[in-house]
């Protein structure tokens, strides 16, 4: 199912390529918190470098951003040039990303939202990353999927335009055993049309609020007036809540009891998120895990719990209402993970995402991508005794 992998090396190379290696580092020396009229103190600075899950962006200098001419989810005509005036957070992305791409979609939404009333005076761009999905279809499906259809623009267009913008922009795409790689790249452009910073997307969804925050901060001094920003969080590296953490979690469902997890027994967990419905038949999936949990309670097996991964979905409301619509009812719990630190914890790399944890809250196995409960039920058999 992962179509997508971010290419974190290559991305480093890029940069280097891009920037030169002073700059590279220039990039790095400076948090954009700092500059933004929103202070903060030289401790918080630091502990924004050092935090792992948080790219606080690489000067470009002020070049021109490479114009484009592409279409929308709408079908319409889009070029940069039409947005000058505005600042534009324009981001790469996979139409049918299951990884990293909806954490980058999701903060840039936020970053504007952080800006309030300014935040009119800020564009959504998504240029698609994709080489076998660039239909119009493909980047309307994304965005409605996410919530973002009349939120921002997600252009493509005929694979050679978009090869083309991909090159201007230094964006490596290929496609390497059937997975799609590509540079997790968003740019920040001020609004005479110049690049101001680069910014590579983590693949950690405790740090989507905080990667919002940066990327507010920044445009912020870009805006008449520099406004202030919403919320001023921590930029430090966040706790995260894994296996051998005893973790409650806000149940999916209306009046159901908390979702707890943590040692003390074997147990399945699996990771997901609503806009799966977009590559696969979701509620088949969810309502077919119910005969896994069938031979989990015949046969002794760990139970299983669900982890709805919220803080990439258009709201906790669109998951409650998806569950409601199946039809079915769910024999396993399904706990909302608002934060993102349950799935950093449990080291998620993809959606969906199983993770087996033994009686002393460690991992023994993972899976990525669905299985059909028969081959899921052998999976656990085979890995639970460890």
């Amino acid at each position: 199912m992962n179509r997508y992998r971010a290419r974190t090396a290559l991305s480093a190379v890029t940069l280097l390529g891009v920037l030169g290696a002073g700059a590279a580092l220039a990039g790095c020396s400076s948090s954009p918190a700092a500059s933004s009229g929103n202070s903060q103190s030289a401790g918080s600075d630091t502990a924004a470098m050092d935090n792992p899950n948080l790219d606080l962006g690489s000067s470009l200098g002020n070049k021109p951003a490479p114009d484009f001419r592409l279409r929308n989810q709408f079908g319409q005509p889009m070029s940069l040039s039409q947005f000058r005036g505005k600042v534009v957070m324009l981001a790469f992305e996979d139409s049918e990303c299951t990884t990293v791409c909806p954490l980058t979609t999701q903060s840039m939404l936020e970053a504007k939202q952080l800006l309030g009333p300014a935040g009119s005076q800020v564009q959504l761009l998504g240029i698609d990353a994709n080489p076998d999905a660039i239909s119009t279809a493909d980047v309307l499906s994304y965005s409605r999927t996410h919530g973002l259809v009349n939120q921002w623009n997600f252009v493509t267009g005929s694979l050679a335009e978009l090869k083309s913008t991909w090159t201007k922009y230094h964006v490596a795409v290929q496609i390497e055993n059937d997975q799609i790689d590509h540079t997790p790249a968003l740019f920040v452009i001020d609004q005479q049309g110049r690049e101001r910073r680069l910014y590579l997307t983590q693949m950690a969804y405790s740090s989507v609020g905080q990667s919002a925050q940066v990327l507010a901060d920044e445009i912020a001094t870009l805006l008449p007036g520099h406004p202030k920003v919403a919320s001023q969080q921590s930029l430090a590296s966040i706790a995260v809540q894994g296996p051998a953490d005893h973790v409650t979690l806000p149940a999916a469902g209306s009046g159901d009891a908390p979702v707890t997890l943590g040692p003390g027994q074997p147990h399945l967990v699996m990771f997901f998120a609503t806009w799966l419905s977009e590559l696969a038949n979701l509620k088949s999936e969810l309502t077919g895990a119910n005969g896994y949990v069938a031979a989990a309670r015949r046969e002794g097996l760990p139970p299983l719990t669900a982890v709805d991964e919220t803080v990439v979905e258009p709201s906790a409301a669109t998951v409650r209402s998806y569950l409601g619509s199946l039809g079915t009812k769910l024999d396993y719990p399904v706990g909302l993970d608002t934060a993102g630190r349950v799935a950093d914890g449990y080291q998620v790399q993809d959606q969906p995402w199983f993770a087996l944890v033994s009686a002393s809250g460690k991992i023994v196995w993972t899976h990525d991508g669905w299985l059909p409960w028969p081959a899921l039920k052998a999976a656990v058999k085979q890995h639970a005794g460890k």
